[in-house]
């Protein structure tokens, strides 16, 4: 098995190798930027490509889409220092077989790959719990949302502070401050960029 690995960080990279070093039948090459993929990606022909969502020439997810868009057999496993579940959702719509984080335990990467490989698709027991907690979430999240809610999560995506919006919607800054603190927890957000960045997602703005 071929598998190329698209990531920056050496020391990454180094641990994959020394992952699939017992493993006589993987031949490992690396890329470092998303257009040092797509060379390698036409020169090698990888069985298998493990591609890091943040690379220094663009994102992970769209040169996953990318490459599923040429060809939808591609086996591509989306590699992220993120553990969260919407992240792994974005990367199985963009046409990954599998979602790992670096944070996990590292023989994850392997069971990936190897999976993969074999022509299933795999994503950690805890993910696919998180991740289908997440779509129920999602589609009730809408209703849960009061209207004045929903008009601060809009102003907020739109680079809005809570000061500039409690005077465009004539409330009191402590009002707009509380509709935050719903918010984060009816998004399951710790901060108010990731909700931000969670409601672009659902598409709730």
């Amino acid at each position: 098995m071929k598998l190329l690995v698209v990531e920056d960080h050496p020391i990454v990279i180094s641990g994959c190798r020394a992952l699939f070093s017992q493993d006589d039948g993987v031949t490992m090459v690396e890329a470092r930027t998303a257009s040092a993929a797509r060379i390698a990606m036409k020169e090698e022909s990888p069985d298998v490509t493990v591609i890091d969502i943040n690379l220094p020439d663009g994102s992970g997810l769209e040169l996953t889409r990318e490459f599923v868009t040429q060809d939808p057999e591609v086996r591509i496993v989306v590699f992220s220092m993120s553990d969260t579940p919407m992240l792994a959702i974005q990367a199985i719509e963009c046409g990954a077989k599998s979602y790992v984080s670096k944070n996990g335990d590292p023989f994850d990467l392997r069971d990936a790959v190897l999976a993969v490989a074999r022509g299933d698709s795999w994503l950690s027991d805890e993910l696919i719990q998180e991740m289908a907690l997440l779509r129920a979430t999602a589609r009730g999240t809408t209703a849960l949302l009061s209207e004045r809610e929903h008009l601060v999560l809009r102003m907020l995506a739109r680079g809005r502070s809570m000061a500039e919006i409690a005077n465009d919607i004539s409330v009191s800054y402590k009002t707009v401050a509380a509709d935050c603190a719903t918010l984060r927890t009816k998004l399951s957000a710790r901060t108010s960029s990731e909700m931000v960045r969670i409601a672009a997602e659902l598409k709730l703005v």
